[in-house]
């Protein structure tokens, strides 16, 4: 229990990000892409699941030692997964199109916008 206390005093500055995607397939394919790059940081831990309540979301938790640590690793995250969501859109551009007006679809996530062409 002492050592979970530590753990939790070292890494204070926390952030979770929800991202959602049109379909389920799709979350588990961005999971499957992002889940590969290890933070380079030991002062940075980062949690990376789909769901659990909603399958079409992808969840990350961050947490760092200081604020500036979890901002880089947090901008990287999102650059990753621009990337991601580009190739996606350029390999499958009808599913993502298709959604993007309906509700929980990727139409105003901030960052993604030039990504999608919106």
């Amino acid at each position: 229990m002492a050592e979970q206390a530590q753990t939790r005093d070292a890494f204070p500055y926390k952030v979770t990000l929800t991202i959602p995607f049109p379909t389920p397939h799709l979350a588990t394919t961005a999971h499957g892409a992002l889940a590969v790059d290890a933070e380079l940081s030991p002062l940075v831990q980062r949690s990376l699941c789909v769901g659990p309540s909603r399958p079409n979301e992808l969840r990350v938790e961050y947490a760092a030692t200081t604020n500036r640590m979890l901002r880089v690793a947090v901008n990287g995250f999102l650059e990753s997964v621009g990337v991601v969501v580009g190739v996606m859109r350029e390999l499958d551009v009808d599913v993502v199109q298709r959604d993007m007006s309906g509700e929980g679809g990727l139409a105003g996530v901030q960052g993604l916008a030039p990504i999608l062409g919106s």
